[in-house]
């Protein structure tokens, strides 16, 4: 018999994707924090190089993404949605406990074999151009990540299930105490272990966030066993899902293997230099993308369970148009802003930071829309198209990256021209294969608004243009003061223009802020006379 899910109201895209973004800037501030201290903490270049630090980071990561990151974000949650709604939430947990017993076997596996192999791992594949020291450093923080992945699939299998029982706020505060613990050990550590001691603050911190998303469990009627129930129908889905998108997932982090390893190459500091560009270019792909997507993705996968595909598409129109209405603008700013961003994270000045910002600034809106138009296919379940439009824009970029990143040619840059060319080309295909399959997707109505955004960004243009214009980046300008105010007063600007035209041409996604802000410039003022 059919055990009924609770009619309790649940929490509107709006309201959560909301929510997320708001703790995501704090998060992403915290990030920009963290990176910033690394930055001025520890040198470019030498022995005790900071490249050492972003090389460690590199195979942990893959791991994760390969093995985890991509059965919890796919495979697992449209199954947890369908037995949700079929079967109730004890089956969700049975399911739960199955994934979660599996990938613990499979993950300690894997950290062994970081601990024993970090050594030759960092040398011979991701950073061969790393000096003695610095290869040592490297290693030693690659082993204290070691049983990082372990710990981050824990959090996101149950941080999965949180979602999709419509409980999001520990899924998006638990990654600042990660990001809080490597700052802290920057002070702890800075004189007396040395850059080997973020791996130990990025090691507490995993296992903070661990502790942070159990709370989150309180009042869900958490069950767990030991073993692994082969038999569970979601299960094997689950395990039929994964390979296609794990394998897509982990091919991508060998793309950043790669270009890591390209970058080691090309001198010392050029790892740093990329990623702490890569970094700036990630905020605003998790603050609008992922957070928005991820709101939005539990919402998708109902629809579906439930046989509504009229509103699936409806939900999922809107979501792109409020998409790419945020992201233009900001696209914008990220690329006029280069120059300020990139001396505000690296605080003694880099150039080169700036140039290769300002190259990744245009794959920003490609990835953003990639966030949503991926879970298009993942809430049908479909991985394996993903997989094989990755396969050939991942070849696509390595084989640029390798062209265009030589030191007679654009050096390090070369790696960010790639990677927007590459996200473009991926967004195309993947956008022609959806319309496509679904020929109701799109219409006349979704197009007038995109053509509506696209007019609106060019007043965003020339606003932010004049804006640059009357406050340029000075060549003695140093100091968060002086370049935040700076960077403040020309985003508030270029974004009021963008809000005010949208206004003007009566775009449906400005109207929440005008009705906001309306509501509190007329609020009247109770005054008391007595």
């Amino acid at each position: 018999m059919e055990q009924t899910v609770s009619t309790k109201k649940k929490p509107t895209i709006f309201n959560v994707a909301t929510l997320l973004i708001s703790i995501a800037i704090f998060g992403q501030l915290l990030g920009f924090l963290r990176t910033k201290l690394v930055n001025s903490h520890f040198p470019l270049i030498g022995p005790n190089s900071t490249d050492a630090y972003f090389a460690a980071f590199t195979i942990p990561d893959l791991f994760y993404y390969t093995i985890s990151a991509g059965a919890l974000s796919v495979a697992f949650m449209p199954v947890l949605s369908d037995y949700l709604h079929k079967n109730g939430r004890k089956a969700v947990w049975e399911l739960t406990a199955n994934i979660t017993n599996l990938l613990i076997i499979v993950m300690v596996i894997i950290g062994i074999g970081i601990l024993i192999f970090a050594k030759p791992l960092v040398h011979y594949i991701v950073a061969p151009g790393l000096t003695p020291p610095q290869l040592r450093n490297a290693t030693d923080i690659m082993r204290l990540l070691a049983f990082n992945p372990l710990l981050f699939t824990l959090s996101g299998i149950i941080t999965s299930v949180q979602q999709t029982l419509g409980r999001f706020f520990f899924y998006a505060i638990a990654p600042m105490f990660y990001n809080l613990s490597i700052i802290a050990s920057i002070f702890l550590f800075q004189n007396n272990i040395g850059l080997p001691g973020l791996g130990i603050g990025a090691l507490f911190g995993a296992l903070i966030q661990l502790i942070v998303v159990f709370i989150g469990l309180k009042d869900l009627n958490f069950s767990w066993h030991t073993r692994i129930n082969w038999k569970n129908s979601g299960f094997r889905t689950v395990l039929k899902n994964l390979p296609p998108r794990s394998f897509g997932q982990g091919m991508s982090q060998m793309e950043d293997i790669v270009e890591t390893h390209i970058a080691s190459g090309l001198g010392t500091g050029n790892i740093s230099n990329y990623n702490n560009a890569y970094i700036l270019s990630q905020a605003p792909i998790l603050l609008i993308g992922n957070a928005i997507s991820t709101a939005a993705f539990p919402r998708l996968n109902a629809r579906l369970s439930r046989g509504r595909p009229d509103l699936f598409r409806k939900d999922f129109l809107t979501i792109v148009r409020v998409m790419v209405w945020l992201t233009a603008p900001v696209v914008v700013l990220c690329y006029y802003c280069r120059g300020y961003l990139a001396r505000i994270i690296f605080s003694r000045g880099n150039d080169q930071i700036a140039i290769i910002f300002g190259f990744l600034s245009f794959a920003i809106f490609f990835q953003v829309m990639y966030t949503i138009i991926s879970r298009w296919y993942y809430s049908q379940k479909d991985t394996k198209t993903s997989l094989y439009v990755s396969i050939f824009t991942i070849a696509f970029n390595v084989y640029l990256a390798i062209t265009l990143a030589r030191p007679n040619t654009y050096g390090v840059a070369g790696l960010a021209i790639a990677e927007s060319i590459v996200s473009g080309v991926q967004v195309l295909i993947l956008g022609v294969i959806m319309i496509y399959r679904d020929r109701k997707l799109l219409n006349a109505q979704f197009w007038v608004g995109i053509i509506k955004i696209l007019s609106v960004t060019g007043f965003t243009v020339l606003g932010g243009f004049i804006m640059i214009s009357l406050m340029p980046l000075g060549l003695l300008d140093r100091g968060f003061i002086t370049l935040g105010s700076k960077l403040f007063i020309i985003s508030v600007v270029t974004l009021l223009v963008h809000v005010v035209v949208s206004a003007l041409f009566d775009l449906d996604e400005s109207k929440p802020i005008i009705k906001f802000v309306r509501r509190i410039a007329l609020k009247p003022i109770k005054i008391d006379f007595s």
